[in-house]
This record gives C-alpha cells, sequence and structure tokens, in this order.
C-alpha cells in the first residue's frame, strides 16, 4: 500500500483547513499537491481544474440551482408562518410544545425548503421571541432548532441526495427520495421525546389546546404549501418528470404561490434571485472541488487501498459499518456535508456493496450521520446559524443539546442495522 499519497492529502487538506482557508480551496489545493506526488506540477494543475469542470457536467446536478431558487422562494413566502400554526394546533398543548412545533415545523420546511440552513433561520426567528416569551431558555430553544433543522436533508427533496447520487454512479433519485422518509420522520420522533422529556423536567408552560375547527382551517392554509410535496415527489415517483424537470416545476409553483399569499413582490425578486445564484456558486464549487479530489483519489488507488484495509479488519457487515460510521461521525465534525459525500462515498460504498448492502441504505446511513456533523463545532453551519438566531453562544447551548445529539446517534444506528426502516417504501413503489 503507498501511503505517501495519502499523507500528502490528509496533512495538507487539514493544514490548509487549520489557517483558515475556505473549504473548497483547500480541497482544490490539497488534490494539487497529492497529484504532484505522481506527475509534474503544471500537469498536475490542469489536471485538477480538468476534472473540476466535467465534475460538473451532469443532467442530475441542474436541479440542485432549481431547488435552492424554489428554497428561497418558499422561505420568503410566508410558508414557514403556516407551518408553524398548523404544527402549533397539533402539539401546542403537549409537555415542550413550542419546541414541538419547531420539531414539526422544521421537519415540513426542510422538506419543502431542502435546506437545514433555511429551515433554522426561518424557524429561529420566528419560534425563538416565542419560546423565549414563554418561560423556555435561549439555549434550549436554539439546541432543539439546530438538531430539528437537519431532518429537512433527509425528507426529500433533498440536495444532498442528489449529491449522493451522482458521486454513487447514478442509484436512483427517486428511490432515495423514498427512502429518506422513514429514517427522516424517525430522527424527528426522537428529537421530541427528548424536547417533551427536557421540557417536563424544567416545568416549561403548557400551551392552549386547539379545537378541530382550528386545526382545520390551519391545515386549510397550509395545504398549497404542503401539495407542492405532493407534485413533485409523486411526479418523480410515477415517472411523469425527472428529479431535474420537478425542481424547475417547484419553481414557478411557489413563484405563483408567493404571489397569491402576496408576500413576493416584482421588488423582492431580484434579491432572491441574487440570494439563490450566491448559494447555488458556493454549492457548485465545493461540487467541482469535491469531484477533482475524488478523482486524484482514485487516480492514486487510495479508495481501493482503504476499502483493502478496512475489510481486512473484518468482513463482519455489523463491524464494518461501525467503524464507517465512526469514521463519518469524525469527518463531519471538520468537513461539510457536500464534499464529505462525494470524497467518502467512492471509498465506503465498494466495501459496503461488497459485504451485500444496498447503496440507496448506505446513502440514507451517509447522509444521516453527516446532519449530525452540520450541529458540530468548527464547521457545523447549521449550529452558528441557530446559535446566531437565538442570540446565544456555543458554550451555553452545548447542554441541551448534548440529549439530542444523543437521539440523533440513536435514529442513526436503528436505520444503520434495521434495513426495512429505509428500503421498505422504494420497495413498496417497486424502485
Amino acid at each position: 500500500m503507498e501511503y505517501i499519497p495519502i499523507i500528502v492529502l490528509v496533512l495538507s487538506f487539514i493544514g490548509l483547513l487549520a489557517i483558515g482557508m475556505p473549504v473548497a480551496w483547500s480541497i482544490a489545493i490539497s488534490s494539487v499537491l497529492t497529484m504532484m506526488v505522481s506527475i509534474p506540477m503544471l500537469p498536475a494543475f490542469t489536471t485538477v481544474s480538468q476534472r473540476m469542470g466535467t465534475g460538473l457536467d451532469s443532467f442530475a446536478l441542474l436541479a440542485i440551482p432549481f431547488f435552492i431558487l424554489s428554497g428561497q422562494l418558499r422561505n420568503k413566502g410566508g410558508i414557514a408562518h403556516r407551518l408553524i400554526a398548523f404544527a402549533k394546533t397539533l402539539v401546542g398543548s403537549l409537555p415542550g410544545g413550542l419546541a414541538l412545533i419547531n420539531v414539526i415545523g422544521a421537519m415540513l420546511m426542510g422538506a419543502i425548503a431542502g435546506s437545514a440552513m433555511a429551515s433554522a433561520s426561518a424557524m429561529g426567528s420566528i419560534l425563538g421571541p416565542e419560546m423565549e416569551k414563554e418561560g423556555y431558555s435561549k439555549e434550549f430553544g436554539a439546541a432543539v432548532n439546530i438538531t430539528s433543522s437537519t431532518t429537512g436533508l433527509i425528507i426529500p427533496p433533498s440536495n444532498i441526495l442528489i449529491v449522493y447520487s451522482l458521486a454513487s454512479g447514478g442509484v436512483s433519485i427517486a428511490a432515495l427520495f423514498l427512502a429518506g422518509y422513514i429514517p427522516g420522520i424517525l430522527t424527528g420522533l426522537f428529537l421530541m421525546i427528548v424536547a417533551s422529556f427536557w421540557a417536563k423536567k424544567k416545568k416549561y408552560k403548557l400551551g392552549k389546546k386547539s379545537s378541530l375547527k382550528e386545526v382545520f382551517k390551519t391545515f386549510v392554509d397550509a395545504v398549497p404549501s404542503l401539495f407542492l410535496l405532493i407534485i413533485v415527489i409523486g411526479g418523480i415517483i410515477t415517472g411523469i418528470f425527472t428529479a431535474t424537470e420537478a425542481s424547475a416545476i417547484a419553481v414557478l409553483y411557489t413563484l405563483v404561490l408567493g404571489f397569491i399569499y402576496k408576500e413576493i413582490t416584482f421588488k423582492s425578486l431580484p434579491e432572491i434571485l441574487l440570494d439563490s445564484s450566491v448559494t447555488t456558486a458556493i454549492v457548485m464549487l465545493l461540487i467541482g472541488a469535491s469531484m477533482s479530489m475524488s478523482w486524484v483519489m482514485s487516480y492514486e488507488n487510495i479508495p481501493q487501498n482503504i476499502s483493502s484495509a478496512l475489510l481486512g479488519i473484518s468482513n463482519n457487515i455489523v463491524v464494518i459499518l461501525l467503524i464507517i460510521n465512526l469514521l463519518l461521525l469524525f469527518v463531519g465534525i471538520f468537513m461539510d456535508m457536500t464534499p464529505a459525500v462525494l470524497i467518502f462515498t467512492p471509498i465506503f460504498l465498494p466495501v459496503v456493496t461488497a459485504l451485500g448492502m444496498d447503496p440507496i441504505q448506505f446513502g440514507i446511513i451517509m447522509v444521516l450521520n453527516l446532519c449530525i456533523g452540520l450541529c458540530t463545532p468548527p464547521v457545523g453551519s447549521v449550529l452558528f446559524v441557530g446559535v446566531g438566531v437565538a442570540g446565544t453562544t456555543i458554550q451555553k447551548v452545548v447542554k441541551p443539546l448534548l440529549p439530542l445529539f444523543l437521539a440523533m446517534v440513536v435514529a442513526l444506528f436503528l436505520v444503520t442495522y434495521i434495513q426495512e426502516l429505509t428500503l421498505w417504501l422504494p420497495r413498496l413503489f417497486d424502485l
């Protein structure tokens, strides 16, 4: 096994991150340095640049800018308020009612907006002040908001599942979308149980019970927003349109809905388009750089060497999955989700498929695992958004965050070892 490329890749990447280099550039530069182990400098630069360009040459990736734009339109289009109002009538009177509303609202908002950061920002700014007014601590509210916001990355439509489909060599996006429902809802339920126990322990105030009339009214208000899920997911599963076409339809639907709700105007559109363009550029740069690193690793036989090393430890799927989960939990602390999926899928997927695991299940395991990393310092983007919106500090949020972390880890290990949680729905729809 050739260790020099691995040592150069790991040390250069960690070193660049340590000095504050942006993740995308850290990935690209460490890829060039690794290539220089085998070939001269100029061809190394040329090869990595070329691979960054060709890595973005995929029809499936067109769905990402459209889903980002539809997410921005939904975030600004008054959808969050309607979803929160609906969630409030369902669970507002239970122990920790406002925390449960946050979880359900985040699950719905994440599924509709497809962005954990958008969900954390929307839920935190709307529910945060209300929770504080009802006697909840800022830190508890922030912890619930941070962890629950990641559920929308598992519940479809999800950009990161599209990225996994690309990294895995074409696993069905429709199957991945369906596979995400039960794990996403399961994680949300575990978070709700923990939040409810915490609220009961702290003796937070109970909310008012809603009448059936109020439940029905808020449901009717939320139906146009929820109907988008039926259009997008239903269209993809039935084969009426592809994920890319579904993303374009989502943009058109949310734009019309925003105008109907009178929350979006022609005056606000340039700002929405600009925000979407900036987010798309960041995501695409990350994808291009990660694809180049993935190719470089393949060129240097790094995935094959790591696969052989892992299979040399054990050929027991339970042990291998435990090792992979621990490695991914560690990776998630230091690396953003998109590059982690693109870089580590080619390394770990051949190992688990050799032991008989379905690539669909592994995709959900990987994404659910890396969701935990979004809530941890030093690279946890959702953690920083949640803390910033709540107006508190990371140090203060850690205590209420720990039991919620544990809930996410329990959900992860259930999904890892009970394959029906992931594969039942795709099999039901013959995908």
